[in-house]
């Protein structure tokens, strides 16, 4: 007997790990699971490895397949949302891949896909931090640096699907390589790997520094080494995470200033730091963005955690069915 009615399917792709979440109408998580995301002959396994996990929790839930309204997916990298193929995901290996058609081809289902990074911040602008504002920033800082911008309540893709890439803005023209193949992205600095490459810089200049002995000690250093050294009162972690969040606070008041959100949202695993990075942005951000900008703008800590991405899906295959199938019907 059928229990469930009227489920959609989140998919949040990375890397590493493939989220998948059956979510329903009102965005609550009827079961999540994840999946490791096998990258073997650049990704060619990684839809027939979704669909093989939905369909056993599906028949497990007792869930008639007719009763699934639609797959949303969040995949990394430069995403058409129209045709839902991926045109580049370097950490999945993917290059014009047909996310969409492939997905629909073996679930029958109707496929939405965009960024993840846009995904995430529909996510929690439905059922987090966002609390459904009208034009919110969301900035994610892990491994890398991910945005999305949602402008008069609906997620700004741009012309090919490039907008809103707040992590390669260049802002430090002699700093890191970034994956992009240019030089000096916040990417490389506000993420952290961007940290650890500014904290090992610090250990060769000052090699008798208690960070180049805590270095030497452990053989090796991660960000939340750096945030809880700089708890302990190290000056050069202390001086490592005020540069970062000045850059960042720089950066978001500049987005800032083009689309006058009510609301930013940081998430990501270096949001984990709290207050500890939270202040600094904040005080930057105000410093920097025009105040009738800065005083209508809240900036917060996300709320959904690795779950964003997942609800975001679906409520990107909410919004978006009943556009294309009017669409459709115009034509």
């Amino acid at each position: 007997m059928n229990i469930l009615s009227d489920v959609v399917i989140g998919l949040d792709i990375g890397g590493t790990t493939i989220k998948i979440g059956l979510i329903d109408k009102n965005g609550d998580i009827i079961e999540k699971w994840e999946i490791s995301t096998n990258k073997e002959e650049k990704g060619i396994y990684i839809v027939d490895d979704i669909w093989h996990s939905v369909t056993s929790h599906l028949d497990d839930l007792m869930i008639n397949r007719n009763d699934i309204i639609g797959i949303g997916a969040g995949a990394p990298g430069f995403i058409d949302n129209e045709s839902g193929k991926v045109h580049e995901a370097v950490n999945v290996g993917w290059k014009n891949f047909e996310l969409a058609a492939k997905l629909k081809a073996i679930s029958g289902l109707p496929v939405f896909v965009e960024n993840d990074a846009n995904i995430a911040a529909l996510g929690e602008n439905w059922r987090g931090a966002g609390e459904r504002a009208k034009d919110l920033i969301v900035m994610t800082l892990g491994t890398g640096v991910g945005s999305g911008i949602i402008a008069n309540g609906a997620i700004l893709t741009g012309t090919n699907g490039t907008a809103a890439e707040i992590g390669h803005i260049i802002v430090d023209p002699d700093g890191y390589s970034c994956n992009c193949g240019r030089i000096g992205c916040l990417d490389t600095i506000a993420s952290a790997t961007g940290i650890v490459h500014q904290a090992m810089d610090q250990i060769t200049a000052h090699p008798t520094s208690d960070l180049s002995a805590y270095y030497n000690k452990q053989g090796k250093i991660d960000s939340k080494d750096i945030f809880d050294l700089a708890a302990q009162g190290d000056s050069i972690c202390k001086e490592i995470i005020n540069r970062t969040g000045k850059i960042i606070g720089a950066e978001l008041a500049r987005a800032a200033m083009l689309i006058n959100p009510s609301k930013i949202i940081v998430g990501g695993g270096l949001s984990k730091a709290g207050d500890q990075l939270l202040h600094v942005i904040i005080k930057y951000f105000h410093e920097y963005a025009l105040p009738r900008v800065s005083r209508v703008c809240e900036v917060k800590l996300a709320q959904l955690g690795n779950d964003a991405g997942i609800i975001g899906a679906a409520y990107y295959v909410l919004q978006q069915y009943p556009k294309r199938n009017q669409a459709a019907l115009s034509r």
